[in-house]
């Protein structure tokens, strides 16, 4: 999606979506994670709907997760409690939350029943909060796909609904597409609205925020301030759930900032203190790693592996042992250059010569197995046991580190999620 100026701010543009909502739907629901970006949306929606009598049609709602920093938990309360006329949602449920630290799998769970006596802090109470027992909607899934399950419910019991939510394009190359997506169905060609999703401030900077609640005077999350003294890049200022992979090099901070909260979390999910420590560092991985000297990298790999949980121990070894099939059976498509530097490395692999299935000239390569390590500059077009050491040490559950894509049933709970939006 190409950008095209307009000859209004960005205020005064987030001003006239808002307006549009109103005027094209019967409820504006916001979703609401306590974060500056959905803070601003809650809090320019309010004022919109307040001024013109129309608080009766707007609703928010809060995914809780459980494990986040107090001072988050705190201001969404206050939020709460502030927004007198809206009618709100917090959803305290047992979904599959992704997680960068669990040994036994990539997510983890809470508010689970079986694990009450280590939940990190109690669940609210109130008429607002939506549970295991009195949840009318599927919640046994992912959580983003739970939210969505919310929205559906909530559009099948209140009617045509706007879900506004907080992303601004700039911010990262995913959440670009997840307003820019050519394939998203548009509300009546509005290049902000995908089917019912609303992005009102997709165009916004973060300096428009913080301009934003300075000049309104707009109460925000204050953990903003302690990131900001503690010198955090403003990409790694996370409110949200701690356990996700975007938060696995700043998860040490809760030590300082929540230090109640972060002895409950350790005992909550395993590996927690590990990430803490070494998120970051080059015991995870994330730029280079060392092996025993003893060890090759194939015979780490495999001692790695030796060493997790059974159930993930098998989910990383169906990964590694279907690349190694594709390696072997099919191959993979490289430059003249990686090729050249290949056999300067006097590797083991087999040239099946060019393919047409690629604009670039370029030749499909097998290899009989992994490759222990490289130095090609290419390197991550090679399969080699280093990057699959790389994936285990460093808790990456879908091998995103080896170029892994998702598998048959991740694409198809995905689709399965895009084919209700289109419904709406």
């Amino acid at each position: 999606m190409a950008k095209k100026y307009l000859d209004v701010n960005v205020y005064e543009a987030a001003q006239e979506r808002i307006g549009y909502l109103f005027s094209e739907f019967d409820n504006v629901l916001v979703a609401f994670s306590g974060g500056k970006d959905s803070s601003v949306c809650l809090e320019m929606c309010y004022d919109y709907a307040a001024e013109r009598g129309l608080l009766d049609r707007l609703f928010m709602y809060h995914l809780d997760y459980e494990a986040q920093y107090q001072m988050t938990t705190d201001f969404v309360d206050e939020a709460f409690a502030r927004f007198d006329g809206v009618k709100k949602y917090r959803l305290c449920l047992p979904i599959k939350a992704k997680c960068c630290c669990n040994m036994q799998g990539g997510t983890w769970t809470p508010w689970d029943e079986n694990a009450r006596e280590l939940w990190v802090r109690d669940m609210p109470v109130g008429a607002d909060v939506i549970n295991a027992g009195n949840c009318q909607f599927e919640y046994d899934d992912a959580d983003y796909t739970v939210q969505d399950n919310f929205c559906d419910w909530f559009v099948e019991t209140h009617g045509k609904t706007a879900i506004v939510i907080g992303i601004r394009a700039d911010e990262s190359l995913n959440r670009y597409r997840a307003v820019a997506t050519a394939k998203a169905k548009k509300y009546k060609g509005k290049s902000w609205i995908n089917n019912n999703r609303a992005y009102i401030i997709y165009d916004w900077h973060v300096d428009d925020v913080w301009i934003y609640n300075a000049k309104f005077a707009k109460p925000y999350n204050k953990l903003y301030d302690l990131y900001y003294k503690a010198g955090l890049p403003i990409e790694l200022m996370r409110v949200a759930s701690p356990f996700h992979d975007c938060g696995a090099a700043t998860l040490k901070l809760y030590k300082v900032i929540d230090p109640n909260n972060w002895a409950r979390m350790v005992g909550r999910v395993n590996g927690v203190n590990f990430t803490s420590i070494y998120g970051g560092t080059t015991a995870m991985g994330w730029k280079s790693i060392t092996k025993p000297d003893h060890f090759t990298w194939k015979e780490y790999c495999y001692f790695l592996l030796d060493t997790l949980p059974e159930k993930t121990r098998e989910h990383y070894l169906e990964k590694l042992n279907t690349s190694i099939k594709f390696w072997r059976e099919k191959g993979g498509a490289l430059g003249d250059e990686t090729i050249d530097e290949l056999k300067a490395e006097d590797a083991d692999f087999e040239d099946k010569g060019y393919t047409s299935n690629y604009t670039s000239r370029k030749r499909v390569i097998t290899f009989d197995d992994y490759l222990d390590d490289t130095n090609c500059t290419n390197f991550r077009e090679l399969p080699t046991y280093k990057r699959m050491c790389v994936c285990i040490m460093k808790n990456d559950y879908y091998c995103k580190y080896m170029g892994f894509s998702q598998t048959k049933q991740e694409r198809t709970r995905r689709m399965e999620a895009i084919k209700r939006y289109e419904k709406l």
